[in-house]
């Protein structure tokens, strides 16, 4: 039987989407990965205290007084000493560089509240992304999970969710329903999904090896 894929969670806040992934885990939606570690930027989101009522190792990389490149050394250092395979970001509040993107082509995951290409790219996050939502009249938006490139909110679609735009919104009714109804649905769904296809591969390789 092959060994769940350790996966790494960024976080920077309060951690809803970290969250829905723990709920996965244990409900078994999330099977062929499991949270090895819940990596913070900042040491008071409460984002770490749902990982230790989870039961889940947690660190702080503190972004402020440091470099872009130190940081992101430190974030990789703790990766690799948790032997982390995939990565995915969950209100994780920094962009990364394409070194750091490098160290895990592929293998890293962020949600988007919009449906990409709409809303988004540098600047648009948060509660940024609803209100350019309802500022141009929309009907229709959601939320998008992807690949991370070079590209803010650039790499390939994974899932995509589609949430209606009520009469009387505002930026905040619409985040927490666009967070409710799409967000914490297509994350864990993706995370699974990402996780049994790296399953595959090793599997793949280690029938060539025989």
């Amino acid at each position: 039987m092959l060994t769940p894929v350790r996966i790494g969670v960024l976080v920077s806040g309060g951690g809803t989407n970290l969250q829905a992934l723990l709920n996965a885990g244990q409900s078994g939606a999330l099977h062929s990965g499991e949270i090895a570690l819940v990596l913070s930027s900042k040491a008071d989101a409460y984002a770490l205290r749902r990982a230790e009522q989870a039961g889940v190792p947690s660190a702080v990389v503190e972004r402020r007084g440091k470099s872009a490149a130190a940081f992101e050394a430190e974030l990789l250092q703790k990766l690799r000493e948790y032997n982390i395979e995939l990565v995915i970001l969950a209100g994780f509040m920094t962009i990364l560089s394409a070194d750091f993107i490098a160290a895990y082509r592929d293998r890293i995951l962020n949600v988007h509240p919009s449906l990409i290409p709409s809303f988004c790219g540098a600047g648009y996050y948060g509660l940024r992304v609803h209100r350019a939502a309802l500022d141009y009249g929309v009907k229709v938006t959601g939320a998008t999970v992807h690949l991370v490139n070079e590209i803010p909110d650039g790499g390939r679609i994974l899932l995509q969710k589609a949430v209606e735009v009520l009469p009387g919104d505002t930026p905040e009714s619409l985040q927490k329903r666009v967070m409710e109804q799409a967000e914490w649905v297509l994350l864990p769904q993706a995370a699974e999904q990402l996780s049994a296809e790296l399953l595959a591969n090793q599997n793949a390789k280690r029938g060539e090896r025989v």
